[in-house]
């Protein structure tokens, strides 16, 4: 099955809206389109100040679906963000009042700001897109998607995000400092207000749903699914690994480089989409021993060591 043109056109269009306003960063860019094809979450963490919200922003902007923002802090409550029943003196009854998870894309900036039994109210919207209250189940828009933000260099008034939701994110990226070129032609860019204020919708939240349909259909080989199968599994084996990829780490990964080949303008995946995305889909889900991390191991080079030792297959045919 070849890749439809039209889909072909749609995300060419949104790529190029997100790369007028976050310059130099086309690779970033297409880890952020390979989540939200594949129905994934995306944590980005990065110094302050790197384009983290704009992007997200011009996403949204670039398709015609609701967009919230919630910017996380220790006060902010679970009901804050799912929502909570209000009680109507005139009605007699409790009427559900939807917090700003009632979206397609929700930004939670700095998110681990929030306290942990605020995070743990994302937990259902992340992986069932439903919110509970009072005892009734509430779905989300479809499609939605979380991406939230964190600083990795300020600790204080900060708090870990448990295991348990960091495996719920389908990737971890970050975007980096630009070149002196790219941030030369930004001050360019800037010169005339926000580009992503300027930006216009190029396609619908309909259209985007199609496209993830469409992006199932992508061709894994039996020699490939053994080869991710192997990776995922080598980070539950690995000496200096306490706790390695999930099985929805497996799931996750599998859509991910579907996603990926697609945006490639292929119906089928290679070995290097594999390899390209192991560690933006793996990288945050393993736990190292704490022997390893006091001898300065990290999650990322007992992952590159893993890629070096398995063989890669050569056949790949469908």
């Amino acid at each position: 099955m070849p890749v439809n043109e039209q889909s072909t056109r749609i995300l060419t269009a949104v790529r190029n809206n997100l790369e007028s306003c976050i310059l130099g960063k086309s690779f970033e860019i297409n880890l952020l389109l390979s989540a939200l094809l594949a129905g994934g979450h995306v944590l980005i963490e990065d110094v302050p100040g790197t384009g983290k919200t704009q992007l997200i922003r011009a996403l949204a902007k670039s398709m015609r679906g609701d967009y919230r923002r919630i910017q996380c802090n220790p006060d902010i409550l679970p009901s804050d963000i799912t929502g909570v029943s209000v009680f109507h003196p005139h009605e007699e009854r409790f009427v559900f009042r939807p917090g700003p998870v009632m979206t397609h894309i929700l930004l939670a900036d700095e998110i681990n700001r929030a306290t942990t039994k605020t995070q743990s109210a994302l937990l259902e919207v992340m992986e069932e897109r439903s919110v509970t209250a009072d005892g009734v189940t509430y779905a989300l828009p479809h499609p939605f998607m979380l991406c939230a933000t964190q600083n990795p260099i300020d600790f204080e008034g900060t708090y870990l995000l448990p295991e348990a939701q960091l495996d719920r994110f389908m990737m971890k990226i970050g975007i980096g400092y630009p070149d002196a070129d790219t941030e030369k032609a930004m001050l360019l860019s800037h010169s005339q207000g926000q580009p992503v204020e300027q930006l216009e919708s190029v396609t619908t939240m309909e259209e985007i749903a199609a496209i993830q349909r469409e992006v199932q259909q992508v061709h894994l080989s039996d020699a490939l699914s053994d080869y991710l199968l192997d990776i995922v599994r080598q980070t539950r084996e690995h000496a200096d690994v306490l706790l390695g990829a999930s099985p929805r780490a497996t799931l996750a990964f599998m859509m991910a480089v579907k996603a990926y080949a697609f945006l490639a303008e292929r119906d089928y995946v290679l070995p290097d989409d594999i390899k390209t995305l192991a560690p933006y889909v793996l990288g945050h889900r393993i736990l190292l021993r704490p022997e390893s991390r006091l001898g300065h191991r990290n999650a990322s080079e007992v992952l590159q060591q893993i890629l070096r030792q398995i063989h890669v297959p050569v056949s790949v045919g469908r």
